[in-house]
């Protein structure tokens, strides 16, 4: 028989190298390094930290009390979560609380009753949140140009009706929401957790919650998967608008008065709430959970600061502080997470 012989395998030819996968990560490290997890150990660390500053933490009802002077801004830090996990941010919220609460004064003091005032504070609310839809889905503006240019837009028109003056006499049912309480809670309290469930839920298990996601993580992908990119975006503007107008209704009731200044420098309380609860400055990441306990988080800390009688322009440096090193630190998360 002939023999058949077998040509030598080329020296050139590319060697296959097969790797084996890398094994799954345990479920206790994919917990750890979620966001969330870290912001409740921080709330934890603060209560307790809190609790030796001063018996008062150990007391729910007095947190729960605190709680009234932050709680608006939480509400609001809701809604700026979602807007900041679509790839937009939205700057102007506290001065559309001080401008929607001082057209409802004005309203009042012209002499409409109370529910026409607060419809028209709300209508407010909603215009500006459109306004600044508008530069951002129509005009393809940077939201955070045109959201910076209207918050001074507002607190200007806010000053140009109210002046220097405050606005007061609203009926006694209206002043006083931080006292109305259903048993130890108040009711502030109640609406922000109301909203937290329902916002969360939302986010959580609806298209349009999967939809802003992917929106945050890819707009291009979203326009090119059907989704309506400019009319979600438009929807999460006119969102805010509204929640703002809300919330500077319940700080005039708070108060009982309204002033041009009303929620100054509450931008960076929202911002640092976000950022706190594990919220990708970029977009595409977050959650309604972390921002629920980071709202808790600040509690603890400002009411720990002014227990322990620290100066505001200290307890402000230390939010700014908290600020860059929670956008740090989700940063390092997520960066950690990928690999």
């Amino acid at each position: 028989m002939n023999s058949i012989e077998k040509s030598p395998i080329p020296a050139t030819t590319p060697r296959v190298i097969v790797r084996e996968a890398a094994a799954p990560r345990p479920r206790w490290q994919v917990w750890l390094i979620r966001p969330e997890v870290v912001t409740l150990l921080l709330l934890v660390i603060a209560a307790i930290v809190a609790t030796r500053l001063s018996p008062f933490f150990a007391d729910l009802g007095f947190i729960l009390e605190s709680s009234t002077y932050y709680i608006e801004f939480a509400i609001v830090a809701l809604v700026l979560t979602i807007v900041i996990i679509s790839g937009e941010i939205d700057l102007s919220p506290a001065a559309q609380m001080a401008l929607s609460a001082c057209l409802f004064g004005t309203a009042f003091k012209a002499g409409a009753p109370i529910p026409v005032a607060i419809g028209v504070s709300l209508l407010s609310g909603l215009v500006m949140g459109a306004f600044n839809g508008f530069f951002v889905t129509v005009l393809r503006l940077p939201s955070i140009i045109v959201t910076i240019g209207t918050l001074i837009l507002y607190r200007g028109l806010a000053q140009v009706l109210a002046g220097d003056k405050s606005i007061s006499g609203f009926p006694s049912w209206f002043v006083g929401i931080d006292y109305r309480m259903v048993g130890i809670v108040p009711v502030p309290v109640l609406i922000f957790i109301a909203a937290s469930v329902l916002l969360g839920l939302f986010l959580g298990i609806t298209i349009y919650g999967r939809q802003i996601y992917q929106i945050g993580t890819s707009e291009i992908a979203a326009i090119h998967a059907g989704i309506r990119v400019r009319r979600i975006k438009m929807g999460l503007f006119i969102a805010s608008g509204l929640v703002s107008s809300i919330a500077g209704l319940m700080v005039a009731s708070r108060l009982g008065s309204v002033r041009y200044d009303l929620a100054t420098g509450g931008e960076l309380t929202m911002v640092l709430i976000v950022m706190l609860g594990g919220t990708y400055i970029f977009g595409g990441r977050g959650s309604i959970l972390g921002t629920f306990l980071a709202a808790w988080l600040l509690v603890i800390i400002a009411t720990g600061m002014t227990v322990a009688n620290i100066a505001i322009n200290a307890q402000l440096t230390i939010m700014g502080l908290l600020l860059i090193v929670s956008i740090i630190a989700t940063n390092a998360i997520y960066a950690r997470s990928q690999r």
